[in-house]
């Protein structure tokens, strides 16, 4: 055998080593690779503890106890140097349902922030209103620079007859049979701060008795002292069923 053909074995043989190196290295990152596939995606990012995807923390306000009613939002702008600069407001109505309720109203350059500006505003203007069985006691007016607002005590099974801002208002406070009338502007912020001077002017019928010396069945009509206890017996017998 010549030395040219021993040297055209050897050069096939390592060739053919080489081949096969590199077959079995690329078969061993594919390998790798397949693996690294399988692992859960979390493992492979150092197994960092994330909550489900739609998941929110803290400032999910879904299990608030309160009532959240959006009654506007407007985009208001500003005009700047360079241009206009464009925001949005919200006026929000905060309540418990059962006689507390506050007014906000939020701006921020987005809407979610401009609505929660407004609850917390809300919430710091919280003021309890007087009820007698789910209405007003008394009729009252309450006016607020060009709204005005007229609310009635209604017989139980009447609902809130209102518009949507005077509604929201209404519910957010736990009033459940109710007439009203606006009679001034419609301007939606107008008649919520109408809305809000209203219910500030109600009175507490016993309150009102022990001002002027009086029995409560002389000051309160008997159909409302009837429907309020009615409704007191109505609650205990919900809270024993409850109990039981």
């Amino acid at each position: 055998m010549s030395e040219e053909t021993k040297e055209t074995q050897v050069t096939e043989q390592a060739s053919a080593e080489k081949t096969a190196e590199q077959a079995t290295a690329e078969n061993t990152a594919g390998q790798k690779q397949s693996d690294h596939r399988d692992e859960p995606r979390e493992q492979r990012r150092g197994s960092r503890d994330r909550g489900t995807r739609g998941e929110r923390g803290p400032r999910d306000r879904n299990d608030s106890q309160f009532l959240e009613r959006v009654v506007t939002i407007n985009r208001v702008s500003k005009v700047v140097k360079g241009g206009r600069r464009f925001s949005f407001t919200a006026l929000v109505v905060v309540g418990d349902g059962d006689g507390m309720v506050g007014v906000g109203y939020g701006k921020a350059r987005e809407v979610p922030l401009a609505i929660a500006k407004g609850v917390e505003e809300a919430k710091k203007n919280f003021f309890r209103v007087p009820r007698v069985a789910k209405t007003v006691p008394h009729p009252v007016q309450g006016e607020d620079a060009a709204g005005v607002v007229l609310l009635r005590p209604a017989a139980a099974g009447t609902g809130v007859i209102a518009g949507g801002p005077v509604r929201a208002v209404l519910e957010c406070a736990g009033i459940h049979d109710v007439l009203s009338k606006s009679l001034g502007s419609s301007n939606t912020i107008n008649i919520v701060r109408a809305t809000v001077t209203a219910l500030k002017m109600l009175e507490e019928p016993r309150a009102v008795a022990a001002r002027r010396g009086l029995p409560v069945d002389r000051v309160v009509p008997e159909r409302l002292l009837r429907a309020e206890a009615e409704s007191v017996k109505h609650d205990a017998e919900i809270a024993k069923a409850e109990a039981q």
